[in-house]
């Protein structure tokens, strides 16, 4: 077998790769070795069938599988050799075409981008900020009133119904006339103002009493659920058994044990760590991005061009579907990048191959127990299809490697903090809202 180079032009590579129809031979011919004990023929004995007979039968798809085993071991072996990684699939094809016939050599022309060189960046020379922010009684004040909002009750009240009431209704839904699978319900408690009904509806019981009936015009939108009610218009007949104003529970220890904690003074400290904690997730955001800022200005390299397009037509994308919600999937003519998606990708390109190689330098790894804990986080998202997402992530490497690839990039994220210069700053949750509101504003 043999390797020439045909391309070397900056990270672009390309290889004619022959091989002799001798060696393709020799490989048909291990193979049948291998595989004659097991075969059986009729007017044979087991594992007697004669060689030449097996690759009459079998040659030209033994040869096939040859041709593939050879063209894999000798790009592994390249690869070994050279030191060069790929930064995406190597594009392969066969140039003999349609002429090549058994007995000739064979010859495959392959192209790829290399990963640059990345150079290591001095991280102790980075300088980094990490705010300090301590839940005050105003935040704890401030959230458990929130949970007293969440454990408000509603008590039967006389007059009209206003926004923020409960109302307990019994209604039939119809369209055309006709009444439709879901669209009745007894003894429904229905809070107006909550969005859980399609809109209008709830609009349209403002001001009802108890005891009052009322026809309740709607129109399903366009793009509903269900697709035989999207558009349509419908009547609820609908009776109000009772009108509820909401009173919002009391901030005590009673308020306390509905939250899982002994008692408030519990519930305080539970609050307390659960604040600090999103504090300290906020925080850690903000370096992380100053972080990034500071990496992207100490190293300079050579980009896979492949990668950057390919970044930069998945930013023009997920930015026009952002911008025309009303699309579904890929109904539009391809998407150009502009100047500004081109450099936005330049830099995501630059910075998750430079965080991936200190990773693979350090030898950091996602263990087993943190991608189930992952797993099963991203599971909470589909009750009651706990087993199937299970079952679809197990099946789906790629499903796997989004997964993954954020738990990685967090723990090299971790190691450039320990050995970078991080000066923690006593600060207040305003001034750490406004590092968030301005990560924000330069997304």
């Amino acid at each position: 077998m043999q390797v020439t180079e045909t391309t070397n032009e900056g990270l672009k590579r390309g290889y004619k790769i022959t091989i002799p129809a001798s060696e393709l031979n020799e490989k048909v011919d291990e193979k049948l070795v291998e595989a004659q004990p097991q075969i059986e023929m009729k007017g044979f004995r087991k594992g007697k069938v004669p060689l030449a007979l097996l690759k009459k039968q079998y040659g030209d798809r033994l040869l096939g599988e040859a041709m593939q085993e050879t063209v894999d071991g000798a790009m592994s072996k390249h690869f070994e050799d050279s030191g060069d990684r790929p930064a995406m699939q190597p594009e392969v094809k066969m140039t003999t075409g349609e002429q090549w016939k058994p007995g000739d050599d064979v010859e495959v022309e392959m192209q790829y981008e290399a990963l640059p060189e990345i150079p290591e960046p001095d991280l102790s020379s980075i300088s980094l900020e990490k705010l300090v922010v301590k839940a005050d009684d105003e935040a704890i004040d401030e959230a458990l009133q929130g949970l007293a909002a969440q454990a408000k009750s509603f008590d039967d009240k006389d007059g009209a119904a206003e926004d923020g009431d409960q109302v307990v209704i019994d209604f039939i839904g119809r369209v055309d006339g006709e009444a439709f699978e879901g669209g009745t319900a007894d003894d429904f408690p229905l809070t107006l103002g909550s969005g859980q009904f399609i809109p209008g509806f709830e609009e349209k019981l403002v001001g009802v009493k108890a005891g009052d009936k009322r026809d309740v015009e709607v129109t399903f939108p366009a793009e509903y659920g269900a697709e035989h009610l999207a558009g349509k218009d419908a009547v609820f007949e609908t009776t109000v058994k009772a009108v509820k104003a909401p009173s919002d529970a009391k901030i005590d220890d009673e308020l306390a044990t509905k939250f899982g904690a002994e008692d408030l003074e519990a519930l305080k400290g539970q609050v307390r760590e659960k604040l600090e904690a999103e504090y300290a997730s906020a925080a850690r955001a903000v370096m992380k991005r100053r972080l990034l800022d500071a990496l992207d200005d100490k190293v300079s390299f050579d980009l896979p061009p492949s990668l950057v397009q390919a970044e930069a037509d998945q930013i023009a994308h997920q930015l026009h579907h952002e911008e025309h919600p009303e699309e579904q999937g890929h109904d539009h003519g391809k998407i150009e990048p502009t100047d500004e998606h081109k450099t936005l990708a330049e830099r995501r390109v630059r910075l998750g191959l430079l965080l991936a190689e200190l990773g693979r330098k350090q030898e950091i790894e996602v263990s087993d127990a943190e991608m189930t804990q992952a797993v099963m986080t991203q599971a909470r998202q589909y009750p009651g299809q706990e087993r199937q997402f299970f079952e679809f992530i197990q099946q789906n490497q790629q499903a796997q490697q989004q997964l993954r690839a954020p738990i990685f990039e967090d723990k090299v994220v971790d190691y450039i903090f320990e050995h970078a210069t991080v000066e923690e700053k006593t600060s207040d949750k305003d001034e750490l809202k406004a590092a968030v509101d301005a990560l924000d504003d330069e997304e």
